[in-house]
C-alpha cells in the first residue's frame, strides 16, 4: 500500500470514527451494509474511470452511459422476455462499443478526451430519453427474475454482492495495472505520452484499451444500478455520477496530469465519499448539499494533488542538483 493509500485509510478510519460517536447508528449493521453496496456500486465505474485518467485523458459520459445501458437492459429483459445473460453480455458490447468509439476518436481523430466525453454525455442521455419516449423504464407488477436479483441485489453472509463483485474486480485491475506490461504502458503515456511513444510504447492502442476497460465497468455497474433501483428515469437516473468517479480517482491518488494512481486508492475513495455521505444524511444536514460535499471534495482532492506535484518537482530539481 503506498502513502497516500495509506494516509486516505487513516482519514477514513478518522471521518468514521467522529460520525460513530455522534451518531451511534452509523455502525449498525444495517447502515455499513447499505454503505458498502453504495461503496460496490460507485466504485466498480470509479475503477474504470481511473483506467482513463491515469493516460491524461477524462471520461464526462459515465451517467450517461449508465442510464441508457440500464434502459435498455431492463426493457430486453422485460419487454422482449431476452434471458437475461443475453442481455447482461449485450450490455457489456455496447460499453466495449462505446469505450471503442471515444477511445479511437481520441487517438486516431485527435480530439480532446473532454470535449468527446462531453459529447458522449449529451448523445447517450438523449438516445436513452428518445427510447423511451421520456418514460420511466422499470419492472412492471409481479415481474421478477429471482436469480439475477439475488445475483445483483442479494447478500452472502452479510456482505452485498455489488460490494463483492468490486472486490473481485478490484483484484483483478489491480493485477492489470500494478503487475502487467500494459499497466507499465499505462503509467508510461500518462507521464508522458511522446516519450512513451519514442520508447516503442504502443499508445494508442494502450489509451483506446483504457476507454475499453472503462466502458466495460460502467456496463457492469449500470445493470447493478438496475437492479438497484428497478426503475429508471432516463432524463436524471445517473445524473453526476462522472462527478463521484472523478472524486473518487482524485482522492485516491489520481493526478488529473495522468501517470499516477493505485486502484486501492480510487477503491478507498470510493469509500471515502460513501461516508461522507452517510455523514450528510445521518447529522441531518439538507440533501441538497451533496454536490455542494462533492464540488469541495474535489477542489481540495486537485489543490492537494497540485501541490504535492510542485513539491516533487521542487524536490527532483534540488536533489539533480
Amino acid at each position: 500500500m503506498q502513502k497516500k493509500d495509506l494516509g486516505l485509510l487513516v482519514l477514513i478510519l478518522a471521518v468514521g470514527a467522529i460520525v460513530a460517536i455522534i451518531n451511534p447508528r452509523f455502525l449498525s449493521p444495517i447502515n455499513l451494509a447499505n454503505t458498502a453496496n453504495l461503496v460496490g456500486l460507485f466504485g466498480i465505474f470509479a475503477i474504470g474511470q481511473g483506467f482513463v485518467i491515469i493516460t491524461g485523458g477524462i471520461e464526462l459520459s459515465v451517467g450517461s452511459v449508465i442510464a441508457l445501458l440500464g434502459v435498455l437492459f431492463i426493457d430486453l429483459i422485460v419487454t422482449h422476455a431476452m434471458p437475461w445473460p443475453f442481455a447482461f453480455l449485450l450490455m457489456l458490447a455496447g460499453g466495449v462499443l462505446i469505450g471503442l468509439a471515444h477511445g479511437l476518436l481520441v487517438t486516431r481523430m485527435n480530439m480532446q478526451p473532454f470535449i468527446v466525453t462531453l459529447c458522449g454525455l449529451l448523445i447517450y442521455r438523449g438516445v436513452a430519453r428518445f427510447y423511451t419516449a421520456d418514460a420511466t423504464a422499470g419492472f412492471g407488477f409481479g415481474v421478477s427474475f429471482p436469480t439475477l436479483e439475488w445475483l445483483a441485489t442479494g447478500r452472502s453472509f452479510g456482505v452485498p454482492h455489488s460490494f463483492l463483485a468490486m472486490l473481485a474486480i478490484t483484484a483483478v485491475m489491480w493485477v492489470v495495472l500494478h503487475r502487467s506490461v500494459y499497466g507499465r504502458h499505462l503509467y508510461a503515456v500518462g507521464k508522458n505520452e511522446e516519450a512513451a511513444r519514442y520508447s516503442g510504447v504502443p499508445t494508442g492502442r494502450v489509451i483506446v484499451t483504457a476507454y475499453v476497460i472503462c466502458g466495460v465497468l460502467t456496463a457492469i455497474a449500470a445493470i447493478f444500478f438496475a437492479m438497484y433501483t428497478r426503475s429508471i428515469s432516463p432524463a436524471s437516473h445517473g445524473g453526476f455520477y462522472e462527478l463521484y468517479a472523478i472524486a473518487a480517482a482524485v482522492l485516491g491518488g489520481f493526478s488529473l496530469r495522468g501517470g499516477e494512481g493505485s486502484i486501492i486508492g480510487v477503491v478507498l475513495g470510493a469509500v471515502l465519499l460513501q461516508v461522507l455521505q452517510n455523514l450528510v444524511n445521518l447529522l441531518g444536514i439538507p440533501s441538497s448539499l451533496n454536490f455542494a460535499v462533492m464540488g469541495s471534495v474535489i477542489l481540495i482532492g486537485v489543490l492537494v494533488d497540485q501541490q504535492f506535484g510542485e513539491y516533487r518537482r521542487r524536490r527532483a530539481a534540488q536533489q539533480r542538483q
